[in-house]
């Protein structure tokens, strides 16, 4: 087998301003944050709005939430799942983060002529196994053939409705100086075993995505701390980075987490070396980042460590009010570094 060239794997942060999207707009970093600030939101009326990864609202009483996602990952199968299972995974999760367990799904293709149908069957299976696994069922969705060249194989878009939790009162807003970050396994898994299929790295062999659905985790962490539990987020695209300072920007509070306790496993340490990339950027599919109360942090670690999903789990950090709107690591070596959104696109394509 040849060897990949590491360069060809990440793309460059833009340089100059354009008037066209750019492939690091849809990274979840700093640039997907200000096409969505500055030409998405405002069409919708929401720009105001605090983002989430779901919207929560409700219905006769009822306390809903509703998420939807697209995928366009890169292979469609890869080291621990696929892009059906990824697909379902993603929207469960979404709903998990604003403190609700799924109801239903709805699931739509985008599928390029030519497509091999035993590998949409294959996909079809597996995102219907993934949905049962969670508990829930896709109940709706579409199907779309467009001509060959005009999509990648397979695109996947799933929307989700779940029912928040009794006691769920999680917001990216709500983080306040004081409270504690707590983190539920190990961070950068799915990203670098993407790249890693689909360039055919060495490290391949010892990287499989950690992509599952975390509802369960999540019901954990509000039976067990309730109304303290203050905000959760899965760090997916833009990885753990951006999920910390989409919290601290909208919660207007600082962050400070220790490098010590960072779970980053050797083989993603290992491949962001050699690819030049930092692990708090990558992606991960099985993980999430949480904020509460000091007075509950003690209960709510060790319920998160009694379930499959968050026996790794670590306090990270605290936030504080200094810096507000700003993430602060305390270095291995004594120092301090800001830690920013990604800025363009370190991996493309890897959900």
């Amino acid at each position: 087998m040849s060897v990949a060239d590491p360069a060809r794997a990440v793309c460059p942060a833009p340089s100059v301003e354009t008037g066209r999207v750019l492939l690091g707009h849809g990274s979840g970093g700093r640039l997907s944050a200000e096409l969505l600030r500055d030409v998405i939101l405002p069409a919708f009326g929401t720009a105001g709005d605090v983002p989430q990864d779901a919207a929560a609202f409700a219905v006769d009483g009822a306390r809903l939430a509703l998420s939807t996602d697209a995928f366009v990952v890169d292979p469609l199968f890869f080291p621990g799942g696929d892009i059906g299972a990824l697909a379902v995974h993603g929207t469960v999760n979404d709903l998990a983060m604003m403190g609700a367990a799924p109801v239903a799904l709805a699931l739509a293709y985008v599928i390029e002529e030519g497509f091999p149908v035993e590998d949409l069957r294959r996909i079809s299976a597996s995102a219907g196994a993934a949905a049962a696994a969670a508990g829930t069922r896709i109940v709706t969705g579409d199907t779309k053939v467009v001509g060959r060249g005009a999509a990648d194989g397979l695109f996947v878009t799933t929307t989700g409705v779940g029912r928040r939790l009794s006691g769920a009162a999680v917001s990216a807003a709500a983080a306040r100086p004081g409270d504690v970050v707590l983190l539920s396994g190990p961070i950068g898994v799915h990203g670098t075993a993407i790249i890693g299929a689909r360039e055919g790295f060495g490290f391949a062999a010892e990287l499989a995505s950690d992509t599952r659905p975390l509802h369960r985790l999540a019901a954990a962490m509000v039976a067990a701390a309730g109304p303290a539990l203050h905000a959760m987020r899965d760090p997916t695209r833009g990885g753990l980075a951006s999920a910390l300072n989409e919290i601290a920007a909208a919660s207007r509070a600082g962050i400070e987490i220790d490098e010590a306790a960072l779970p980053v496993p050797a083989p993603v340490a290992d491949a962001c070396d050699l690819l030049g990339l930092d692990p708090l950027h990558v992606a991960g599919e099985g993980c999430l980042v949480a904020v509460a109360a000091a007075e509950a942090a003690d209960d709510l670690l060790n319920a998160m460590r009694r379930t499959p999903e968050g026996e790794g789990a670590v306090v990270l950090g605290r936030v504080v009010g200094e810096h507000p709107g700003r993430v602060v690591m305390h270095t291995l070596v004594g120092g301090r570094r800001i830690v920013d959104m990604l800025l363009g696109e370190q991996l493309p394509r890897i959900c």
